[in-house]
């Protein structure tokens, strides 16, 4: 049997769910500029597995990394975090 390493886990924003069962969450992160010493918000978006539809824009959720689903899918989403306001 192969020991499955750790997958990695990260928290962003749904953005996107118009496409059936997946989900398009921005994951955002600060990194320090090496010379500047000045921190820069880069973003990248991810697509997610949304197994039973349950995200909407706005949420924030906790995605992990899986094996590949689709030609773009390679995360799925473990948790909603946080729900969104709706007005």
């Amino acid at each position: 049997m192969k020991e499955q390493g750790i997958k990695r886990q990260v928290i962003g924003t749904v953005i996107s769910n118009k496409m059936d069962r997946t989900v398009v969450v921005l994951v955002e992160r600060l990194v320090k500029h090496s010379l500047y010493k000045k921190y820069i918000r880069r973003q990248a978006k991810f697509a997610a597995h949304d197994a039973d539809n349950s995200c909407q824009i706005g949420d924030k959720v906790e995605i992990t990394e899986s094996r590949p689903l689709s030609k773009t899918k390679r995360w799925r989403v473990s948790k909603i975090v946080e729900k969104a306001v709706e007005l």
